[in-house]
């Protein structure tokens, strides 16, 4: 088996619309949720999230492009020049062959959605533009990093709620580590931030109209974000070979399913799928110094996903880090785990802890350390990344300092 690393990063969120800046924010305990700005959110109960501003479409992209991108798929499109330009790569002839695409997102072209259901039902109109059904599905962001870096390889589209971006980025690692693939581009992305999407969510009770706050006794729900994370995963010996730089290595993954409930997590299968990941990699349980949490900010994820690290770890849990950095940057559904693997990767390369911020009340069954509020500096030699999605499917990926 090969072992696979990472040679590129890239990102736009509510935090940064760079790696640099988004590490930046997180070192700091930036918050990047404040109030929603689109059409109808006066008509919305929830009115914060963590939107990417300052961000102007039209002045990235022409008019044949807006027609066919989707917010989702720019903001793929902006992340994944930043990590391939990192990565230094050129796709050419057998490379390019055999290096491909997995993405992931649980909505797809919600945005798209949005303006065309207003256009037929609100505004009466009897058409729609006819590239409607590509800038809305959910591959239309993998098909365009494909088409824009000549990625001529495997290529697909993961989507299973909240763990689309683990289990999109499972896949690369394990096509890379096969040797199926020299390097994969992967990572995912949302944009679920527009009128219809908030107000689908509203529906479902688990929103809060003040703030995130994972693990907090007063938390009282999770606030929505939107943006992408982008990486490279590469063969270590392909990219030792051509000099790159290495962020990280990709130890293992595991994924597993509860089976129990559609929207109610499981410790057990949250447990299995961190245990998998550490077996998958060949860790001892010591060796974790850092856990990027799914932490979402609802009272029964929280308590569940700390319940399930404790029982893993033992009493080596008492003496990890664990931080939820949603707090900061929103829950981005289906991009979420991506966006925050950057945060593991900050943990390993530069050795900061970013903090779980909004942090205010301890709570008995979050009993672990949640790095409230303030970034802190460690030597950290394994991380992990949880995402544990509705319909409990769960998927966590372990990476270490190279």
């Amino acid at each position: 088996m090969k072992r696979v690393v990472i040679t590129g990063a890239g990102t736009i969120n509510a935090l940064g619309h760079s790696v640099a800046a988004t590490f930046a924010a997180m070192r700091e305990g930036h918050c990047g949720i404040g109030p929603l700005e689109f059409r109808d959110v006066e008509r919305l109960a929830i009115r914060i999230g963590g939107q990417v501003h300052g961000f102007e479409a039209e002045g990235r992209f022409n008019r044949q492009q807006m027609s066919l991108y989707d917010r989702f798929t720019q903001f793929t499109l902006i992340a994944a020049k930043e990590a391939i330009a990192q990565s230094g790569l050129e796709f050419h002839g057998e490379l390019s062959a055999k290096s491909g695409v997995v993405l992931g997102t649980a909505g797809g072209g919600v945005s798209t959605w949005d303006d065309n259901y207003r256009s037929v039902y609100e505004d009466g109109k009897n058409r729609v533009h006819p590239f409607v059904v590509p800038k809305l599905m959910n591959n239309a962001a993998a098909s365009h990093v494909s088409m824009e870096f000549n990625l001529k390889g495997p290529s697909f589209t993961v989507s299973t709620a909240c763990a689309s971006s683990n289990h999109a980025m499972a896949q690369a690692f394990q096509m890379v580590r096969s040797g199926m693939s020299p390097a994969m581009v992967t990572g995912g992305s949302e944009s679920m931030l527009c009128f219809g999407g908030v107000k689908a969510w509203e529906g479902l009770r688990v929103m809060s109209k003040e703030a995130c706050r994972p693990f907090s006794a007063n938390r009282n729900g999770m606030v929505q974000g939107e943006g992408a994370g982008i990486f490279v995963f590469e063969d270590y010996e392909h990219a030792r070979a051509r000099g790159a730089e290495i962020l990280c290595e990709v130890l293992g993954f595991a994924m597993s399913s509860d089976a129990s409930d559609i929207v109610m997590p499981s410790k057990q299968g949250a447990a299995r799928a961190i245990a998998g990941a550490l077996k998958d990699g060949g860790i001892n349980p010591e060796q974790v110094g850092y856990i990027n949490a799914h932490g979402t900010g609802t009272v029964a994820n929280d308590k569940t996903e700390c319940a399930a690290v404790a029982d893993v770890f033992g009493p080596h849990a008492d003496r990890l880090m664990i931080s939820s950095t949603k707090s900061m940057h929103g829950h981005l559904i289906g991009g979420t785990g991506a966006v925050e693997l950057l945060a593991c990767i900050m943990a390993l390369k530069d050795g900061v802890i970013a903090p779980t911020i909004s942090y205010e009340e301890p709570d008995p069954e979050c009993a672990l350390d949640v790095v409230p509020n303030t970034a802190r500096d460690a030597r950290v030699e394994v991380a992990l990344s949880n995402a544990f999605a509705f319909g409990g499917l769960n998927a966590v990926l372990a990476l270490g300092r190279v």
